[in-house]
């Protein structure tokens, strides 16, 4: 039977988040789930639609928005300043005990800030909701490098693929068509990750350079991504930027996923120009998107995402 004390749980995490926002003065804005350009990102899946109507609406192919990342940032190049979004995105091929394809994002940037700053207010949020909730958490900050030697003994940012592979060699992995990325991933969510105390919450920064997605490259030796990620317990809940807003650079992204679709046989997306077109007058900022299903499965003590939906997809 559905717990419905789940669906309060709900309501008044949203309580708690809007609460937050409005005392440090960030207005929560609103933007279109459908769109005509979609995530580019290989790893990531949409879904589409065809809209129907008068040709001269725009056009009929639609993407629905797996965050909605690109519009804030268009509001941001636009002046709006500090603002979060609370809504619903959609991913496809992602269901199972922890992934629903219908799921709920916070995301929000901080105008003049960078990614350090920005992890540690990630941090206050995470307090704020969990110790409403009655749960009490120690607090760890590491950088990827730091995290791989210490769990495994192994360098993420210089050690070749083959010593990559060796911890996961009795795991059963094809290696088929993977990439140095691709192991690295898997040692994070194979590896490492389980093994994360449920009572911590663990912020990772300064991820590889290869795995920059939107945010800015620091030129260490070797460069990293101005990038982090929060954990609470073994859940992955946020992901982080000191935010790219050099046009060009992006376009070459973009370009580059959609060359990695291409070989891997995917279809591939189409660029959005509507933020290309902008990006290189969005302020200097910091921006996150952060789970709320996989926060509400630690408030609520589950494994199952199922548990704090009111109606899984099976059930939709």
């Amino acid at each position: 039977m559905k717990d419905l004390g789940n669906l309060r749980l709900r309501a008044e995490t949203y309580a708690h988040i809007r609460a937050f926002f409005a005392g440090r003065d960030v207005l929560e804005v609103e933007t279109p789930i459908l769109s005509a350009a979609g995530n580019t990102d290989p790893n990531i899946q949409s879904f589409r639609t065809r809209f129907s109507g008068h040709v001269d609406a725009g056009a009929p192919e639609r993407w629905l928005r797996t965050s909605p990342e690109f519009p804030l940032k268009r509001l941001l190049a636009a002046g709006l300043g500090d603002c979060y979004e609370l809504g619903r995105v959609f991913r496809d091929g992602e269901a199972g005990g922890r992934h629903n394809p219908e799921f709920t994002m916070l995301e929000w940037y901080r105008v003049g800030w960078d990614e350090a700053k920005l992890a540690r207010e990630v941090i206050d949020l995470l307090e704020r909701v969990l110790v409403q909730a009655g749960h009490t958490f120690d607090i760890v900050e590491t950088t990827y490098r730091s995290l791989f030697r210490d769990a495994l003994g192994i360098d993420p940012l210089t050690d070749p693929v083959e010593r990559l592979q060796v911890p996961l060699a009795s795991s059963g992995i094809d290696p088929e068509g993977l990439e140095r990325d691709d192991w690295l991933d898997l040692l994070m969510t194979h590896k490492i990750q389980p093994a994360f105390p449920r009572d911590r919450i663990t912020v990772v920064s300064d991820y590889p350079a290869s795995q920059c997605a939107l945010a800015r490259i620091r030129q260490d030796d070797p460069p990293v991504a101005k990038r982090f990620e929060a954990y609470v317990g073994p859940y992955e809940v946020a992901n982080g930027y000191h935010e790219l807003n050099d046009p060009v650079e992006q376009r070459a992204r973009f370009e580059r996923d959609n060359a990695k679709r291409r070989a891997r046989g995917l279809d591939e997306v189409p660029i959005d120009e509507n933020l290309l077109a902008v990006l290189g007058r969005m302020p200097d900022c910091a921006g996150v998107a952060l789970g709320v299903e996989r926060l509400l499965m630690v408030l609520a003590r589950t494994d199952a995402i199922a548990d704090v939906l009111a109606f899984p997809f099976s059930e939709a």
